[in-house]
């Protein structure tokens, strides 16, 4: 199960589930937008947010039968995101496409949009996430600490510096760096200031580090 803000997607940032690498969605995905891959996300295919993700239905799972109900119904009753259900409808799913439509947006209530193929599937995803940097954008009011954040982590051995303290990894890394803007600011932090990024368990292990 997986609760609305359990999940912390950096700023700018999509996580995406391990299966997905190598696909041609990733591949797609690469250079247009900030991809991270991360073990453990169940159910979901993407976080585009701490509260929004993608379900990915391929065509394979359309025809496999109807595991992927199961799948999205156990989604639905175990989780508080805000679930979009993305249906691969060529034409050999389409014939099983007003059934899922009738479960995803009548049953459940969720979103549903349809693609032809993977590469299709992409170009929606980022600009679902282009939608989301702007509304974040909006709510931080053009502040100069954003930018100064962003050009930190566009520094390579600044981030890959960050990913050697112990528990840290690349979704951590890039949080803290967005946070603190800097090394030094990270130094600077109070194991109270950590809790409010990377949780209780992590912060006392990077203080003391």
């Amino acid at each position: 199960p997986v609760a609305a803000g359990s999940i912390v997607v950096p700023y700018g940032h999509v996580i995406g589930n391990e299966k997905w690498r190598g696909s041609e969605i990733a591949q797609r995905l690469q250079g247009k937008i900030r991809l991270i891959f991360e073990d453990g996300l169940g159910l979901v295919d993407f976080h585009l947010s701490n509260r929004t993700c993608i379900l990915f239905i391929s065509e394979a799972d359309l025809v496999a039968g109807d595991e992927f109900k199961r799948r999205l119904v156990r989604f639905r009753n175990a989780s508080s995101l805000r679930g979009i259900v993305i249906v691969e409808r060529s034409q050999i799913s389409d014939q099983y496409f007003l059934a899922v439509q009738k479960l995803v947006v009548l049953e459940l209530g969720m979103v549903l949009l349809p693609v032809a193929n993977q590469g299709e599937a992409s170009q929606l995803i980022t600009q679902l996430v282009s939608f989301y940097v702007r509304e974040q954008s909006k709510d931080h009011n053009s502040n100069p600490f954003i930018r100064k954040q962003c050009s930190q982590l566009a520094e390579p051995s600044v981030f890959r510096t960050v990913q050697q303290i112990p528990g840290v990894g690349k979704t951590k890394a890039l949080l803290l760096l967005q946070r603190f803007g800097s090394i030094h600011g990270l130094c600077n932090a109070s194991v109270k200031e950590l809790e409010l990024v990377v949780g209780q368990t992590a912060a006392p292990q990077i203080y003391s580090f």
